[in-house]
């Protein structure tokens, strides 16, 4: 299975201006997604996919694998589709740019995802797993906190649904447990050309999560179980801890 990772990185962020080019510990945010990526050993390629010119030029001066793609793309997917249209891969991860604590093993668990094979067809008429993410288990400190993406799934591992809240709700304190889902996501292409032609869904724009416009578009996403949290840098906040975190290794 020959899969290629793309990082979609963009400098017009709204919760943090910039942060693709904030320094960590003398290195700008994109180079620690991307070296981190860079690591897993069942990729074929890496590339960072952006729309900003400058963005461009730092990763050319560190050496860094990139392209430019449309200032137009309104979400990662689409900016991943893309790349899709001119490099050819059985299936296409999408790292988000602001995830520098991404490790191997999410990877490898995200691609054993999509080898399975599941019971009933989805809508694009094949037997594949055509979309595919991660979770880990979310902390009781984090079930508040909307930056924190939550997820419930079907015991086949189907995700039923993504929120910013938390979810399930917990009415009579049985304390289930709790999922977050963290930025990896993989797609095959007929996926990929699918989500570009559909309008953004209502649920995606009220949660402001795109994987929610497959959902709305009858497209099955299989959710993989890591160990290995992660940290999505979306805040100062975030930055600092993800400076320590990365300072202590």
């Amino acid at each position: 299975m020959r899969a290629i990772a793309v990082i979609p990185a963009r400098l017009a962020s709204t919760r943090l201006p910039r942060k693709m080019l904030r320094e960590i510990l003398g290195k700008p945010l994109v180079g620690w997604v991307y070296e981190a990526v860079l690591s897993s050993p069942l990729l074929a390629d890496v590339i960072i996919a952006t729309d900003s010119a400058e963005i461009l030029e730092t990763c050319r001066r560190h050496g860094w694998k990139a392209r430019m793609t449309a200032s137009s793309h309104g979400s990662g997917s689409e900016r991943v589709h893309e790349i899709s249209d001119s490099i050819s891969a059985d299936i296409y991860i999408n790292v988000q740019g602001d995830e520098p604590l991404v490790r191997a093993e999410q990877i490898a668990t995200l691609i054993d995802v999509m080898k399975n094979d599941v019971v009933k067809n989805d809508l694009v008429n094949n037997s594949s797993v055509m979309v595919g993410t991660i979770k880990t288990p979310c902390s009781r400190e984090e079930l508040s906190n909307p930056n924190a993406v939550k997820v419930v799934t079907a015991p086949d591992g189907r995700a039923l649904y993504f929120s910013r809240a938390a979810i399930p709700f917990d009415r009579d304190q049985s304390n289930p447990p709790y999922y977050k889902h963290l930025g990896l996501y993989a797609y095959r292409k007929p996926a990929l050309d699918q989500f570009v032609s559909w309008p953004a869904s209502s649920l995606e724009k009220t949660e402001k999560l795109e994987q929610l416009r497959f959902l709305e578009n009858g497209i099955s996403i299989y959710v993989g179980k890591t160990p290995f949290d992660s940290i999505g840098v979306d805040t100062e906040e975030d930055l600092k801890r993800v400076t320590e975190i990365l300072q202590r290794r």
